[in-house]
């Protein structure tokens, strides 16, 4: 995947490329010398476009080990009372999750609102440096829903929440802290890195560094990803969000 930074610059070596290749046309139209030049163009700008490619795909978790996951730690937590392809659906390597306001919780005794999430059912990590990553979809309509968690603080229930509203992926309900605008219809890419001891937490939208935070403490953290009905701002009777690629990190 080229991400938002890479493709900016992907855009100005074409560019650069498409001046060089005018002027040699323009030049030494129909001389032997253009017909030399021509394939080193070719060959330089193709290899731009991949070493570009290649960064903008791996610079994130450049450095860290990879977490292997089984199907089985995907562990989606869903109302009560309905069935799981009622709400869930993993077809083509994407993760369908979806939700009503109205829905029970994931229990009849726990207290927390309608949601359809995944917990990764990794160790509870509580040291160390831990990245999230996924690409993520959200349909036009769903609003007021968390779309991601790093479960776990000192003082409440999160270290980090993502939530939508309007379109927009915010910090918690803090419309004024939006971390990528616009994600209704479209894949986002979304690293979220969160550093333990020295108790931060980034959000990358398509590779681009949205949200530094800091951590809330707590000694026992997990991610969690989904939909989860929210109280504020008018959250939408229905609501989804689609999951792919998701991975974790981590530097010890």
């Amino acid at each position: 995947m080229v991400t938002t930074a890479s493709a900016r610059h992907i855009e100005r070596i074409n560019s650069f490329f498409s001046a060089l290749l005018f002027t040699q046309v323009t030049d030494m139209a129909g001389s032997s010398l253009f017909s030399l030049l021509l394939p080193v163009v070719v060959v330089a700008f193709a290899s731009s476009f991949a070493a570009v490619a290649r960064a903008g795909d791996g610079s994130l978790t450049a450095g860290f080990t990879r977490v292997p996951l089984k199907e089985s730690q995907f562990v989606v937590q869903k109302p009560y009372d309905v069935s799981l392809a009622d709400r869930y659906e993993f077809a083509g390597g994407v993760r369908r999750m979806w939700v009503f306001a109205t829905d029970k919780p994931t229990s009849a005794t726990h207290p927390g609102g309608a949601r359809t999430e995944i917990k990764i059912n990794i160790e509870i990590y509580t040291s160390g440096v831990w990245q999230f990553e996924g690409d993520m979809y959200v349909p036009a309509g769903t609003s007021g829903a968390s779309v991601m968690q790093v479960f776990g603080a000192a003082a409440h229930a999160t270290t980090l929440m993502l939530h939508v509203y309007g379109g927009n992926l915010t910090y918690y309900h803090d419309l004024s802290r939006v971390v990528a605008a616009g994600v209704y219809g479209r894949w986002v890419r979304l690293n979220v890195v969160h550093d333990v001891a020295a108790a931060t937490v980034a959000v990358f939208a398509d590779g681009e560094r949205r949200l530094s935070a800091a951590g809330q403490g707590g000694t026992a953290h997990y991610f969690k990803f989904g939909v989860y009905k929210q109280s504020h701002h008018d959250p939408s009777h229905r609501m989804e969000s689609r999951w792919k690629n998701v991975a974790v990190y981590t530097k010890r």
